[in-house]
């Protein structure tokens, strides 16, 4: 989620514009999560104020526009961890400016023009389509504004955007510089190449001295993760399911509870034709009652056999209820006559007819069974969710908790935070994801609350916590082994590929030197810059790329065993069309780019102009950290 947020918060057009959606609209419906913090001036720009109101509505609007955007709830905490308050105080103090030079240059917009284009708003209009006062005023309360604060926010919004489109202008990017980006991203190339690989064999093996360096170098590649030991209770609706025995009465009361959803609906499969007149429905009727094919009539008519097949459709499934209670009317096999519907006069044709059906108790009883008793189990988990409760509020141990509730006790552990044992196996445990990061927040000690999951419970409580920390030697000496070994082979690789490079320079021949090699020569094909494939990865691509036709060049193996030599050859340059899609795509971006750069320096200049004050004080009591 991090590269989400970071990336997000690089587009000076995007912050601006998220700026200043936060200040149109940061009053409309948000909580507020810093209770206490509404009075004062947070940012002073030259004759403009921010207040520690509008930035903590526009704080919570940005958290409820990336939780909506990524799915994924964002605290006000993680938020700070990522700099989005930053961000936000940098996007409303631009903002400011921006009034502020509005105000210099004595720009406006009358209210006439802002109340015009508010009575073509289309959500602001009633059942009519015309604009609804009342729904104008409804709409505004709902959302904590009233009829000043609006116009005083799309006056703002429009005296900014006026700026700012003045400030990006129309730039029109070169088509010299379109054409070259797209000859860039687009410039094929072969390769020929062969593949020299090395063995570990071919290395001194790693004496003590360079396994003790390489152990003291790295510890980070040496260290267990902190593991826990946890013990968890869990009341889940699924497994309490499979105790519950049912009665007969209980079955038949289940029965006549659910009974519509064992019942299926008649349905039918219907050929449908519409025709502009009845003349042409009854002339086409004639033709069917004379053997002709309904489908071929339809084909005739420009009408595919799909568009005019309604298969396995319920009464309901028919728009038009003339047709509807034609089409369930007929027997199967038969045409109907012309029929006159509310849009057009339709003829149809009864091509199959699957009876409704009632299952009987019988005939649902597996199913039904599992259903009642998943119903039982879940009328039963608050009471198992008070008894437990209970049981620790008592202070009963973990596992008499467990007995007097009916509930399984387990031990989990050690296990690290990504679910794996000691040994790299993953374990298994009810909610993994979700117990693990409680845990791993909780304590040896700590009286946890239950997790609420999935309509169930999981209690648990933290037994043991064994720390980080790095690995005897001894413990990870093979490992440590690999490592050098792995080290060096990949640098015999690359020393090898280089050499072998230096005397195709000098006028070896690829060919020659593959056949020293005892190895063949291969092609790869089309390749281009930014697609990569199972034989040639990012790294050799770019090698390809870097040199000129029938240069040469080296890559390492994506596994460090071995290492490509490659001759570039044959760049194929694609036309360029200036009024392709892809050209127009390119001259866009570009244009998006350059007004991004140009209305960023416009900003950073027009802060040091007007003066940018912050209250330190206030910021680090709002936020925790200093401006940046």
């Amino acid at each position: 989620m991090m590269d989400v947020f970071r990336r997000a918060a690089k587009g000076w057009a995007a912050k601006l514009l998220i700026g200043l959606l936060a200040m149109s609209f940061g009053v409309w419906g948000i909580a507020d999560v810093f209770r206490g913090y509404h009075t004062g001036a947070l940012a002073t720009v030259g004759g403009e104020e921010v207040s520690a109101q509008e930035f903590t509505q526009a704080f919570n609007n940005a958290l409820q526009n990336i939780s909506s955007q990524t799915g994924q709830a964002l605290s006000p905490e993680d938020a700070r961890k990522f700099g989005i308050d930053r961000t936000v105080l940098s996007n409303l103090v631009q903002s400011a400016a921006i009034d502020d030079q509005a105000r210099t240059l004595k720009l406006g917009v009358p209210d006439a023009l802002i109340a015009a284009e508010t009575a073509a708003n289309p959500n602001f209009a009633g059942a009519d389509g015309k604009f609804n006062p009342a729904e104008f005023k409804r709409l505004l309360e709902q959302n904590g504004m009233n009829e000043q604060m609006y116009l005083a926010a799309e006056r703002r919004k429009r005296l900014s955007s006026a700026i700012i489109d003045a400030v990006k202008g129309d730039f029109t990017a070169p088509k010299g510089l379109v054409d070259a980006l797209h000859r860039h991203r687009n410039e094929q190339r072969d390769a020929r190449y062969f593949v020299v690989k090395t063995a570990a064999s071919e290395i001194a093996a790693p004496n003590d001295s360079e396994i003790q360096k390489q152990y003291g170098d790295n510890p980070q590649s040496y260290t267990a993760p902190e593991y826990r030991t946890m013990a968890i209770i869990e009341a889940d609706p699924a497994t309490l399911a499979k105790k519950q025995v049912l009665t007969e009465d209980e079955l038949k009361a289940g029965y006549e509870k659910h009974k519509g959803d064992y019942f299926t609906p008649e349905k039918r499969t219907v050929l449908q034709l519409t025709f502009p007149t009845e003349a042409e429905a009854k002339t086409a009727k004639d033709r069917l009652a004379k053997g002709e094919d309904f489908l071929a009539i339809a084909k005739e008519r420009g009408v595919s056999e799909a568009d005019a097949t309604f298969a396995d459709k319920t009464k309901g499934d028919f728009f038009d209820p003339a047709v509807a209670d034609a089409a369930f009317a007929l027997a199967e096999g038969s045409v109907s006559d012309p029929i006159k519907g509310a849009f057009a006069v339709t003829l149809l044709k009864i091509v199959k007819v699957s009876p409704e059906k009632q299952e009987s108790l019988e005939e649902v009883k597996p199913k039904l069974s599992e259903r009642l008793q998943l119903e039982k189990a879940m009328e039963e988990i608050q009471s198992i969710y008070n008894s437990v409760e209970d049981a620790r509020a008592a202070q009963a141990k973990f596992e008499e908790v467990a007995s007097r509730a009916g509930l399984t006790f387990q031990l989990i552990g050690p296990v690290d935070q990504a679910g794996r044992a000691k040994d790299g196996k993953e374990i298994v445990m009810p909610h993994g994801p979700e117990l693990l990061k409680a845990a791993f927040a909780s304590d040896v000690g700590v009286e946890n609350d239950a997790l609420s999951i999935e309509e169930g419970y999981v209690w648990y409580e933290v037994r043991e916590v064994i720390p980080s920390a790095v690995k005897p030697l001894d413990t990870v000496k093979d490992q440590v082994t690999a490592d050098i070994v792995a080290a060096k082979v990949r640098a015999l690789s690359i020393d090898k590929a280089r050499k072998l490079v230096d005397r195709l320079a000098l006028g070896a021949t690829l060919d020659n030197l593959a056949m020293e090699a005892g190895v063949a020569v291969q092609t790869a094909a089309g390749l281009k810059r930014n697609e990569t494939s199972a034989d040639f990865d990012a790294e050799a691509v770019n090698a390809v790329f870097n040199v000129a036709e029938n240069g040469f060049a080296y890559a390492l193996d994506g596994d460090g065993k071995g290492a490509k030599v490659i001759q570039s050859q044959a760049v194929l340059l694609p036309p360029f069309d200036d009024k392709s899609a892809d050209a127009k795509a390119i001259a866009d971006e570009i244009k998006g780019g350059v007004a991004g750069d140009v209305l960023a320096s416009y900003l950073g200049a027009l802060q040091k102009q007007v003066g940018v004050s912050i209250n330190e004080a206030l910021w680090r009591q709002i936020s925790g950290t200093q401006t940046q």
